[in-house]
């Protein structure tokens, strides 16, 4: 059966053997125990399957079907459990290709990661903290799952003339990895289902996973994925030009200013700043707003009355309500916005930064059974920002947790700002895994973890019609619908490869995000590369970000220690937000507002190079540029982040773009 991915010019792709699938089943005790197909103890291939039994009491059967008009696989596996244990995941297929580039081969790999990466060296993530790791309990925020920070259900093996796309079309965009293990021959890459079944539970794949060759770049493997995306909406999607839950400043293109109001850093003595009280922000708001000529949206960090980092109970806002309303009234008397960052689904029993303590209702039992729990049944202490916080993740599919989050977050809802970041450190909007008998979900994680989320984030937009929602990373595939402006953390990609804007090339035309704090950047603090990311941004349709301190002093990204890095050029780079302002009202807006990503001609352009903190260079383009379509009309958008012009070739032809400005060329 394995032998059909083998025939035709797919062949010339692969190395090595791994085994076709990888099952994982839990006992009631939590222990896992692995299996795979080379463990099986009889094989029996047949033309239309393959069955695999093992001593264990389970019998694996797989299929692969081919289509020779459409050089595409589909393939489906079904396991019959004859064991008092539960199958938590399975890897299926995994597909063992040649090695990567920079690893002496001859592939990359597109991953939907954040924003969207191709990687080149197999190797690369293991040197730093975004190394590969499998998702475990208790959780931590940055994994290689869906809907998680993946945000799509495909990944990619690219040649210079093109690749093998291997994608999961599940219309429950139930809980995945997507993933990449160099071996000595090669790289291999597998998809990983977690199944949500209970102990004793048969399991059988309810959804294609299809493999299948493509021509052309990254952007054709995305388009297969696209194209089923489109043809395959969640249910309350709906395009940026039709969807009428979006608010006026959607259009407005807002510039963020994202600043703290006590403290200067995350673990900070959490004093308030010269921020503080809020109304001592609006000279500063004031005058960015001018030098940009933009609508600004103010996004408060450390601004919640409990502690920051303290989630979930962000209410009353430090200082009481009234100066934050105060400020509120004063930004929407100017036609600018207000936005706050929240921290996710978190229980915080003690802050490490202030004396906020509610150790005494951990101990009382009252919100035990609100919690996250691991496989053994017991409530483990979270992984998630504990230099701040000590505590435990709450379980939203739990009652208790519901109306726990329903206290915390209703006066926030009733606030009358215009955006909340409600789910930072859920990345991509996915919830933590829990493995409860008592929740009333299923002990393994799956795809109910997918519907819970939805429904309670339906629930949340529907109590807070004025406001919007994101999470920390772009929003995942099901939930973009609710979580319609995230921070898009895109810079996190260069810790394992090269950014590409895959998420926009999927989702722009559905919802946009902004450019985020940039927290974790790794080029050089020391270097000021503010400006290639804001152009960076801005040509992939995201709202730029300043990262500002309290005397008005712009950040390099948030996290940087405020005299241990290098302050970027001030005049520079709001120039450059100015000039791109003007270019989006003037020309770019029906593209970056409603457009379509596109496949964008070539641009050969000067690059820079730049340290980082990994080690690693990071070769930055002085141009950046990304191609639309709107209403019949294909253009391409370059911008240029250097103060002089730049004069670059475009596919056949050469054009010339302004210092710190934007270009618009009709194609």
């Amino acid at each position: 059966m394995a032998k059909d991915f083998n025939d035709g010019s797919v062949k010339n792709f692969i190395s090595g053997k791994a085994p076709l699938f990888n099952v994982v089943l839990r006992n009631s005790n939590g222990e896992a125990k692995h299996f795979s197909a080379f463990d099986a103890c009889e094989i029996t291939e047949c033309a239309e399957y393959c069955q695999y039994k093992f001593k264990d009491g389970f019998t694996v059967t797989t299929k692969a079907n081919s289509v020779e008009s459409s050089s595409c696989i589909t393939w489906g596996i079904k396991i019959e459990n004859n064991t008092d244990m539960a199958i938590e995941y399975v890897d299926y297929p995994n597909l063992a290709f040649k090695p990567l580039i920079k690893n002496g081969g001859i592939g990359k790999i597109l991953l939907p990661y954040n924003e969207g990466v191709i990687i080149d060296d197999a190797y690369d993530r293991d040197k730093d903290a975004f190394g590969r790791q499998d998702l475990e309990y208790p959780s931590k925020g940055s994994y290689y799952v869906f809907p998680n920070m993946m945000s799509s259900q495909f990944m990619a093996y690219l040649t210079d003339g093109g690749g093998v796309y291997i994608g999961a079309h599940d219309e429950k965009r139930g809980l995945k990895g997507f993933d990449y293990v160099a071996t000595d021959d090669g790289v291999t890459l597998s998809v990983r289902t977690y199944t949500g079944k209970n102990f004793s539970e048969d399991y059988e794949l309810d959804f294609p996973i299809v493999t299948k060759e493509f021509s052309g770049s990254w952007e054709d493997a995305a388009d297969i994925y696209r194209d089923w995306f489109e043809c395959h909406l969640p249910s309350n999607v709906q395009k940026v030009k039709e969807n009428k839950n979006l608010l006026d400043w959607y259009a407005d293109f807002p510039l963020i200013i994202a600043y703290p109001v006590r403290g200067m850093f995350d673990t900070d003595e959490m004093n308030p700043n010269a921020l503080f009280p809020y109304m001592n922000a609006m000279p500063l708001v004031e005058e960015i707003a001018k030098e940009t000529n933009s609508r600004v949206m103010a996004l408060l960090m450390h601004w919640e009355g409990t502690a920051p980092w303290a989630p979930p109970y962000v209410w009353p806002p430090y200082g009481g309500a009234e100066e934050f309303n105060k400020f509120r009234d004063a930004l929407h008397d100017k036609g600018h916005l207000l936005g706050v960052y929240c921290s996710g689904f978190g229980w915080t029993y003690k802050s490490n930064l202030t004396d906020y303590n509610r150790t005494h209702e951990w101990e009382s039992g009252e919100v035990e059974s609100a919690m996250c729990a691991g496989p053994d049944g017991k409530v483990g202490i979270s992984r998630i920002c504990t230099d701040q916080r000590s505590g435990y993740d709450l379980c939203p599919a739990s009652d208790k947790a519901k109306e726990i989050l329903s206290d915390a977050y209703t006066p926030l809802f009733e606030s009358g700002i215009d955006y909340a970041q409600i789910l930072d450190q859920n990345h991509g909007g996915g919830q933590y895994l829990c493995y409860s008998r008592s929740h009333g979900h299923p002990p393994m994680p799956g795809a109910w973890m997918t519907e819970n989320m939805q429904k309670l984030l339906e629930g949340w937009n529907k109590n807070a019609p004025g406001m919007l929602f994101g999470c920390e990373s772009a929003a995942a595939e099901p939930f973009i619908g609710n979580l319609l402006f995230s921070d898009n953390r895109y810079e996190l990609t260069h810790f394992i490869g090269t950014p590409v804007p895959l998420y926009a090339y999927i989702y722009h035309e559905y919802l946009h995000n902004f450019m985020g704090n940039q927290v974790c950047c790794p080029l050089d603090p020391n270097a000021d590369t503010l400006c290639e990311r804001l152009a960076y941004s801005f040509s992939t349709g995201d709202c730029m970000t300043l990262v500002m301190m309290p005397d008005g002093v712009f950040l390099p990204h948030w996290g940087c220690r405020y005299n241990e890095c290098l302050h970027p050029d001030r005049k520079k780079a709001l120039l450059l937000i100015k000039n791109l302002m003007a270019f989006y009202k003037e020309k770019a807006k029906p593209y970056l507002l409603y457009g379509k990503m596109e496949k964008a001609l070539p641009v050969e352009c000067e690059c820079l190079s730049y340290d980082s903190w990994t080690k690693k260079i990071i070769s930055l383009p002085k141009v950046y540029s990304t191609a639309w379509s709107f209403e019949g009309k294909r253009v391409q958008i370059l911008v240029n982040s250097s103060e002089e012009a730049q004069t670059v070739k475009l596919g056949e032809n050469t054009v010339t773009i302004d210092g710190l400005s934007g270009l618009l060329v009709e194609l």
